[in-house]
């Protein structure tokens, strides 16, 4: 018992030490050579230090890139589509990371608009998802319920992982968290169903059920970079197979059909979190994605009818403008 508290005030000393360090060196403008005079350490030691606090997120850097946004196309997508609300930013000539970033500075001044009247956002794991929540003000607060709505996978997502999305949103908001304690994908169908009956998996999937707002990402089945390849769920050749029969990308890790339909495979009754047909009936679901490689995976999410507010690039817009029908 001793020995845990032990641990534990180590921990809030190095914690407390990777926050003055910060402060000095963000807040006061002091040199690491200025840092490590004052507190008789290394520049070394402060070099690490201050990366360490980045890494977990006590320092968080958000650059304001200029955004230049396309009002034809996002009234274009609202009407097509019937969506609450459509961000397009102009994309021509810049580089995807640019091009995420702007997208997360859109998605992140959008919910500063409406969560001040929400009680209950979902999350679901992704790198759009995590630029948009790396954007949003530390200095915004808003007493929301966070909640993680897809199961974890932490050895290939890390700080895009779900648990770690959440914790950082909540962080920022200075609400509370409920956490999905679960692998994102069971080994089998029967399998996932009895995590589904564990009473802790029903009490946090319920939370994530009733919220008001949900930030989720869409894939593409590209095997070079899919997660379902790198998780090793599905193999590079499980993946073309998927891909020639007929999906397109996955909402929430429901792999989907260029129709918008949910395609046929035990793959999607394994995966731990919520459903289609549940994100359909949270009142704004927000997706984010950029990039030619997602325009066709893009489509088929606004078919799902899951989408309620759409931010992406022009050139993702034009495409699906012009392949709607």
């Amino acid at each position: 018992m001793w020995m845990h508290q032990l641990e534990k005030l180590l921990d809030e000393r190095h914690h407390e030490l990777l926050a003055q360090v910060a402060s000095m060196y963000y807040e006061r403008d002091l040199t690491q050579t200025q840092i490590a005079d004052e507190l008789g350490l290394s520049r070394v030691k402060i070099y690490r230090l201050l990366q360490e606090a980045r890494q977990h997120n006590i320092v968080q850097i958000n650059i304001r890139w200029p955004l230049s946004s396309d009002n034809g196309l996002e009234t274009a997508l609202k009407e097509t589509f019937g969506l609450k609300e459509a961000m397009v930013v102009r994309a021509n000539g810049q580089n995807e990371t640019r091009t995420l970033q702007q997208l997360g500075q859109l998605g992140a001044r959008y919910l500063e608009t409406i969560l001040r009247h929400t009680t209950t956002m979902a999350i679901c794991l992704g790198r759009s998802t995590y630029s948009v929540i790396h954007a949003i003000s530390p200095d915004f607060q808003a007493n929301v319920q966070v909640a993680q709505a897809i199961g974890n996978m932490p050895r290939i997502y890390k700080e895009f992982d779900s648990s770690a999305l959440v914790a950082q949103l909540a962080r920022k908001l200075g609400g509370e968290v409920t956490y999905l304690s679960s692998p994102l994908m069971a080994d089998t169908i029967e399998a996932a169903s009895v995590i589904r009956s564990q009473r802790d998996i029903v009490w946090a999937l319920d939370v994530a059920r009733s919220a008001e707002v949900a930030l989720v990402g869409i894939g593409n089945l590209d095997t070079e970079i899919s997660g379902f390849v790198r998780a090793g769920f599905l193999s590079d050749e499980a993946l073309a197979d998927i891909r020639s029969d007929g999906a397109v990308g996955d909402v929430a890790w429901r792999i989907i059909t260029e129709s918008g339909e949910l395609y046929p495979c035990d793959f999607n009754h394994r995966v731990i979190g919520i459903t289609l047909e549940e994100l359909r009936q949270i009142p704004t679901t927000i997706a984010v994605a950029a990039g030619m490689e997602k325009a066709q995976a893009v489509l088929a999410a606004l078919r799902t009818g899951v989408i309620d507010v759409l931010i992406t690039d022009n050139r993702v817009a034009e495409f699906v403008l012009r392949n709607v029908n």
